[in-house]
């Protein structure tokens, strides 16, 4: 009788087990928040510019999927005021990731006193984040800003960001998230590119190159597509270190 009911128990126990191995796992989503260096870009008018939050989910394969919610002309205090995170927190569900990346628009608010701007309010912003995404039981990753291509006169490239990647590393620190460190490592990509040549990472265009631009354009801040590319496959490095739970969902 006793080893009947063993017998019963294991095959339960089995049978559960199989059920259990045959329910389907819900994907994974990766929210992108932040500003236009990160934000998709429209392909209207053979647009040549890309946000690297456009260009990074092409990196992987299925089982996880994107949400590139990163917008134009947006600091970490106007993506909240403006309700584009109430949007982000409501679509995030447990075990979720948020890769937030703030800093280029967040330093023109206060150019008076920008670094007391960036210790205070900006830091706010960025705690703030990492609380309500962890309450819902997600994930949250900050980026520093990616550099500007800004040489000055001598041609040495020069640091536009000062206290907003600082900022953004320190709270990375006291709040043990996960960060990727795309400032440093962008400067290090253009400086190996050079002054002219890293004018192929940005928005350097004569005019009839694209009809969007019929003036040509020189822009030191937004990505073309070889800066797109370049800087996802930065993203991806930081990925590998930072995240590597997800590197077996990037493609070979």
């Amino acid at each position: 009788m006793k080893l009947i009911v063993i017998l019963i128990s294991l095959f339960s126990l089995f049978v559960v087990t199989i059920f259990e191995s045959d329910e389907p796992q819900e994907e994974i989503t990766v929210f992108m928040v932040g500003d236009s260096t990160m934000a998709d870009k429209p392909y209207a008018g053979s647009n040549p510019e890309k946000g690297w939050g456009q260009v990074f989910p092409l990196y992987f394969k299925e089982g996880i999927r994107f949400e590139n919610h990163a917008k134009n002309g947006r600091s970490a205090a106007s993506f909240r005021s403006e309700g584009r995170w109430d949007v982000v927190m409501d679509r995030m569900k447990s075990g979720d990731y948020v890769i937030i990346e703030f800093g280029h628009n967040d330093e023109k608010i206060n150019k008076e006193d920008k670094d007391a701007y960036a210790d205070s309010t900006f830091r706010q912003n960025l705690t703030r984040f990492i609380k309500e995404v962890r309450e819902k039981g997600g994930k949250p990753v900050l980026a520093t800003p990616i550099s500007r291509r800004s040489f000055d006169e001598n041609g040495f490239l020069t640091d536009t960001h000062g206290k907003y990647s600082v900022v953004v590393r320190e709270v990375a620190s006291d709040e043990s998230v996960p960060l990727f460190e795309l400032h440093k490592k962008t400067i290090a990509l253009i400086e190996q590119f050079g002054q002219e040549k890293s004018k192929e990472l940005f928005l350097h265009y004569k005019p009839g190159d694209y009809s969007v631009f019929p003036d040509g354009k020189e822009d030191n801040t937004h990505l073309s597509p070889t800066g797109a590319f370049k800087v996802s496959d930065l993203a991806v490095e930081e990925l590998r270190r930072e995240l590597p739970e997800l590197v077996k969902y990037l493609k070979d």
